[in-house]
Order: structure tokens, then C-alpha cells, then sequence
């Protein structure tokens, strides 16, 4: 699954063309050229589904008021509190009429090449495990509650599902140019860590913050983090860390905003444009926003 490592990224030089093909890794045994697997849902034991509901109902009851409305509805018409992991075939049931898009099953993380020509095809890859009872509050890597939680309820809401995959072919004209870098923050900044103004407050819709029990707090109640207001440009040049609590939070007004700025901007020329800028850190990048 798509994870950059753009932590403290000098700046690029300009974009080439690049040829990753030889650059792919093969899929691993037992998955597909497209590093899907069979999803294999009864190999699921019941210590498993015990993590899943206990992450559930403890992130349902931190969310309660925090997140978006998309988010809430999300996860009531995909029923995905009813118990235990969900099987893929019946969430996909629920989510594909709604917004054309389904769950696929894959090991972990997949390369980036593979995980946005899923998102530009209306698939999102989740890893086909979940994290042990000792991992609560901490896995490195996705696993299906962070995919499937965070993720999908949002994707039953047709404004989101468009954008991601708009972003999915961004993402594949960015490798081919050189440019993956400052799409990988668009995406960091809205998908996963994204908060919005909803009703006079600030609220949660990205994943890496729904699925997180300590960073949905922080990123709504601590002094410590910026929260400026969404601008597309600042957020190509703001660098971010994949293994802390963010140091700053995009704020969009609406999700009509979002896609409209995204849709109405030539990327391949905001990616030069602001190669000559040079790269923000995350503390310089606004002042907060009050919730």
C-alpha cells in the first residue's frame, strides 16, 4: 500500500521521464500481477475479530463528535460496526452501488505504481491481516482496520469517491514524471491526515486520523500543531513524517472545495513551479486554525 518516505525530501531535481518498470518488485507468491489475494476471510480467527471490535468500538466512542458526517454515515450504511472483520464480498455489496467502488485484498504494502492504478480503477487495496491485541495503538504497517475503518467509509460518499480517483491517475502521471514527492503530500494531507470545517468546527476525515486513538486528540485539541487553511500550492511544498504525530493539519472548508481546487490546477506545472521555492517544514507551514 501506498506509504512514501518523504520525511525530509530535498528538493527534487526536474522531472524526467522515468522508466519503474524494471524497478518493480515482483508480487510476492500467492498474489496476482495486480498484488491482489484471495481474501480468505474464515482464516480470520476469533482472537482477530476480538481486535477488530475492540478497535471499532473504542475509536467509534473517541470519533464521537470529531469526525465529519461523511465519515459517520459511511460507516452505517456499510454496516461495518455489526461485528467482528467484515468479509470484502458483502462490504463490496453495499459500497459498489453507492460509488462504483470495491475493497481489494492484498499482503501490505503494495508499490506505488500498483496502488494508484487500483485507486484510478475505483479499487482500494486493504491489507489481508489486522494487528495483534499488543498493537493497539501502533502498527508501522496498514492492516485492515486502518484500510477498512479509515479508509472506506469515506468512499461511499461520491464527492471523495471521485477525488481519490482522480488521484489515483495523478498519482500514476507523477511517476511518470518525477513528481510522486509532492503528490505523495497532497495525498498525506487530505486522504490521511485531512481535517475540515464542518458546522463552525474543525473535524476529522482522514484516515490516518480516524483510525488513530491518540492523533484524532491531538489533531483537534493540541496547541502544538498548525492547522492553516487549505492551499494547494503550500501543501506541495510542506514536507511531513510518517512516524510521528503530524506537526501540521491542512483545513479544507468543504469537500466541493477540495475537488474543485484539485480539478481547476494544472499539477505538472505547480510541481515545477514550486521546485524553485524549495521545501517547508511542517512548523512553517501556517499558522493554527482554532477548533
Amino acid at each position: 500500500m501506498f506509504k512514501p518516505d518523504f520525511v525530509a525530501a530535498a528538493p527534487a531535481p526536474a522531472p524526467v521521464p522515468l522508466t519503474p518498470a524494471p524497478l518493480m518488485p515482483a508480487p510476492p507468491p500467492g498474489a496476482a500481477a495486480d498484488w491482489t489475494v484471495p481474501e480468505r476471510w474464515d482464516k480470520f480467527t476469533a482472537e482477530d475479530h476480538r481486535v477488530w471490535d475492540l478497535l471499532f468500538a473504542r475509536q467509534q466512542e473517541r470519533l464521537a463528535g470529531r469526525a465529519v458526517r461523511d465519515f459517520e454515515d459511511g460507516l452505517d450504511v456499510l454496516r461495518l460496526g455489526h461485528g467482528g472483520i467484515p468479509r470484502l464480498s458483502e462490504l463490496n455489496a453495499r459500497l459498489e452501488p453507492r460509488t462504483g467502488w470495491t475493497v481489494v485484498a492484498v499482503p501490505g504494502l503494495v508499490p506505488d505504481e500498483i496502488f494508484f492504478d487500483h485507486l484510478s480503477k475505483r479499487r482500494f487495496p486493504a491489507g489481508n491481516f489486522i494487528r495483534s491485541a499488543a498493537q493497539l495503538d501502533y502498527l508501522e504497517e496498514p492492516d485492515i482496520f486502518h484500510d477498512v475503518f479509515g479508509h472506506v467509509p469515506m468512499l461511499a460518499q461520491p464527492r471523495v469517491a471521485d477525488f481519490m480517483q482522480k488521484l489515483g491517475e495523478a498519482g500514476l502521471r507523477a511517476i511518470g514524471t518525477g513528481a510522486l514527492h509532492r503528490l505523495a503530500r497532497l495525498y498525506w494531507y487530505t486522504v490521511e491526515f485531512g481535517l475540515a470545517r464542518e458546522d463552525g468546527a474543525l473535524k476529522i476525515y482522514g484516515a490516518g486520523l480516524a483510525s488513530s486513538f491518540g492523533e484524532c486528540g491531538f489533531s483537534l485539541d493540541s496547541a502544538e500543531p498548525g492547522r492553516p487553511p487549505f492551499d494547494l500550492r503550500q501543501v506541495l511544498r510542506t514536507r511531513y513524517k510518517s512516524d510521528a504525530f503530524q506537526r501540521c493539519y491542512f483545513v479544507i472548508e468543504s469537500f466541493e472545495q477540495l475537488l474543485d481546487t484539485f480539478a481547476g490546477s494544472d499539477l505538472p506545472a505547480l510541481y515545477q513551479a514550486v521546485e524553485s521555492e524549495g521545501d517547508l517544514d511542517p512548523a512553517e507551514a501556517g499558522e493554527p486554525v482554532q477548533a
